[in-house]
């Protein structure tokens, strides 16, 4: 586990090559829980389409009275600054918007690129988000794209063609194919406190870390700045792991969703030992308990289903969706505990959908079921868990339930202050809600 020479330093960590996997990043000095391993500023990044005008397209802000652009009148900014800021890259689309008008959409993976190949052209010199990684260096694993995925990058590669044509320099399609292959692999969806999704960006840094589905770390952003803190102890000479995907589900979907998406077989101690498994798909305690083989069919219909709704919310209505899950979690429930990660998926989308159409009651029926399980499934500070006291939270509040409203609200407070710190805008609004409780 030799340590590699550093383009740059980041106090209390190194770059190092970590055994059987790769370059990584480990700690010099000892991190307590909470504490501040590092900050990286986005090497770009991009709002997401859905949250214009609640948020500045340049820094991120949440707030009220932003200010549109007076071109296109769809980017918000807090003020000029941000406006002055955001050009070199607003300009890619400003006027492309006007002239495509409804007909605008580029993916927001499209559109991050965009913004890769403009700072790349404006920056020779490695920029403050690269002091340990450069973009230059990220993995694009070209040699394991499978067609489908090459078709897909294609898409992509004329999406950025069409959309974008007037104001960028193109590389040849091989180096665009590269390009798009290291920005799905490295990119990163920026999310607020409920884990609403706000956009995508880079961070090269942060991209530098490995993998593991029992991380030490958690990465929580701050506008257009991801902040990295310790979850766990970290000792110097301690490998520093963050997690890639959502650990909520059992090791044989993790290992899946990591190969598919990262084209690595995950070792981890929670894939190796598979301690979590039997917790997450528990069946039902029933005097003739389901055999074997039901329960093999049920994951495999609880699998179908996860991909049939996440493809079934682009074309159904939100009371079709609701359907679905009911339908979906009472086939599911003659098997699964209602603690089964695959019961709680079903009910986490089924409580997505009351949100939307404000069935609060129902949504709250939902969280309430999730909230327990979810503190055992996942590992400590989880944002999954602190993002449902949130919700549960805000819901109790809005029913007049203050007593329960004002205990979830302290129990998302206690794991946010770890992992966004005490200082965090999103931790301070908690408390404020709080204090307005008194």
């Amino acid at each position: 586990m030799k340590s590699e020479r550093p383009l740059g330093e980041i106090e209390g960590t190194e770059r190092f090559l970590s055994d059987g996997k790769g370059r990584g990043l480990r700690a010099t000095n000892h991190f307590k829980v909470g504490d501040l391993v590092f900050s990286c500023p986005a090497y770009t990044s991009v709002l997401t389409v859905n949250e214009r005008g609640n948020h500045c397209d340049f820094c991120f802000t949440r707030k009220e009275g932003l200010s549109k652009c007076g071109k296109c009148k769809q980017a918000f900014y807090c003020n000029v600054d941000c406006q002055k800021g955001d050009w070199p890259m607003h300009k890619l689309e400003c006027s492309s918007m006007c002239t495509f008008g409804e007909n605008w959409n580029p993916s927001e993976t499209v559109r991050l690129t965009a913004r890769v190949l403009v700072k790349q052209k404006m920056t020779v010199e490695r920029t403050p988000s690269e002091r340990l990684l450069s973009v230059h260096e990220f993995e694009s694993h070209l040699d394991k794209l499978d067609n489908e995925k090459r078709e897909l990058i294609q898409n992509d590669i004329a999406a950025l063609h069409h959309f974008y044509s007037k104001h960028l320099t193109y590389p040849d399609n091989a180096t665009l194919v590269q390009l798009f292959a290291k920005v799905n692999c490295n990119g990163f969806t920026i999310e607020d406190e409920e884990l609403t999704h706000l956009g995508s960006a880079i961070f090269p840094d942060v991209a530098l870390m490995n993998h593991s589905c029992f991380p030490n770390i958690i990465v929580t952003y701050r506008g257009t700045t991801a902040d990295v803190r310790a979850t766990q102890e970290i000792h110097p000479g301690e490998e520093i792991f963050t997690s890639y995907i959502d650990l909520l589900y059992p090791s044989e979907d993790r290992i899946d969703r990591l190969r598919d998406s990262y084209f690595f077989t995950c070792d981890c101690k929670e894939c190796t030992l598979r301690t979590k498994d039997p917790a997450k798909l528990e069946v039902r305690k029933l005097s003739d308990p389901p055999k074997p083989e039901a329960v093999k069919e049920m994951i495999k219909y609880a699998r179908n289903m996860i991909e049939e709704f996440r493809r079934a919310k682009h074309y159904k209505t939100p009371n079709e969706l609701l359907e679905m899950c009911e339908l979906s979690l009472d086939k599911m429930g003659a098997v699964f505990e209602e603690t089964n990660v695959y019961m709680l998926h079903m009910m986490y989308q089924a409580m997505g959908v009351c949100l939307y159409i404000q069935d609060w009651e129902g949504a709250l029926r939902y969280g309430e079921k999730i909230v327990g399980p979810y503190s055992k499934h996942y590992p400590p500070y989880s944002l999954n868990v602190a993002s449902m006291w949130l919700k549960l939270g805000r819901l109790y509040m809005g029913l007049e339930k203050k007593a329960l409203g004002v205990k979830s609200l302290k129990k998302a407070l206690a794991i946010m202050e770890v992992a966004h710190g005490k200082d965090h805008f999103y931790v301070s609004e908690i408390k404020k809600e709080l204090e307005d409780c008194k």
